[in-house]
């Protein structure tokens, strides 16, 4: 019998939250990191985010553990609310779930991947491709047109998620919670129906970025500048430091627009999303008796 010893996994980028959709919304988009998974001989020395999905993927799954190599090629920036550590963390749960002959499913790796993270809203998107809406360990995707473009301005300078995390306040006022409930709401009609226009004015939130804008504290002024060279609205990128924009025309203009508003070193990428998510990219396989 064929059994695999050797998988590559292409893995998408995602930016979260969408402003109001705080740790549910995210779109994958077409950046990509490769992890590579092989089993070896010997037992190796792995990085500590691989070690950790690999013994959660041991435990839940009651497989046979056996040593293995990872690597990963790396194109999506580190610490740059893109969505970086779950790609690994997915990659490297896709190959050991290949190397030990699927016992798990998609929606099932989402979900161990989800339980690393401590919030869903990268894992799904990365997993399923296109928009998604994670609410616990479920999951509903939306294809995007390509029509939809996001321009991401990338700092030079990463921002630790768990840094951004401790900085959220412990409560907010309804009304504030209200308003962003209704734009959070707005932006799902408006992916679940491909009605791209309905996302201008929708992007605005109370829940993390008035306060992580203390990180960043050229964002207000980043994304009134994609507003005004056409953008339908920006947003932090999860806990950034990238802030996105949403654009349906000049993305070129909405890009020069964001860096011109910027004061730190940065750059800007132009990306359309990623509707297929997690793939397998390349197996090798040896004959076993």
């Amino acid at each position: 019998m064929a059994s695999v010893h050797s998988v590559t996994i292409r893995i998408p980028a995602s930016t979260s939250n969408l402003g109001p959709g705080f740790d549910c919304l995210g779109v994958a988009l077409r950046i990509y990191n490769l992890v590579a998974v092989s089993r070896t001989t010997k037992r190796e020395l792995l990085a500590p985010i691989v070690a950790r999905a690999a013994d959660l993927f041991f435990k839940r799954t009651n497989c046979r553990r056996f040593a293995f190599s990872c690597s990963a090629t790396e194109k999506i920036p580190r610490s740059r609310g893109l969505g970086s550590s779950a790609t690994i963390r997915l990659g490297v749960l896709h190959g050991l779930n290949e190397l030990a002959r699927r016992p798990l499913d998609r929606l099932s790796i989402f979900r161990l991947c989800a339980e690393l993270e401590g919030h869903p809203d990268n894992a799904a998107p990365s997993s399923f491709g296109g928009f998604t809406v994670a609410r616990g360990e479920n999951v509903q995707r939306f294809a995007v047109s390509p029509r939809l473009k996001f321009v991401l301005l990338i700092p030079d300078f990463e921002i630790r998620t768990a840094a951004a995390r401790r900085i959220l306040p412990a409560k907010i006022p309804r009304m504030d919670a209200v308003a962003t409930v209704g734009n959070a709401s707005a932006i799902t009609a408006a992916f679940a129906s491909r009605d791209y226009g309905n996302l201008r004015g929708a992007f605005g939130d109370q829940l993390h970025q008035p306060f992580r804008a203390r990180l960043i504290p050229f964002l207000p002024r980043v994304i009134a500048a994609a507003e005004k060279a056409g953008a339908l609205g920006a947003f932090l990128s999860g806990s950034g430091s990238t802030i996105c924009a949403v654009t349906l025309c000049n993305s070129h203009k909405v890009a020069s627009a964001m860096l011109r508003a910027a004061t730190t070193s940065s750059r800007a990428l132009t990306k359309t999303a990623d509707n297929r998510g997690v793939q397998i990219c390349t197996q090798k396989s040896h004959i076993s008796n």
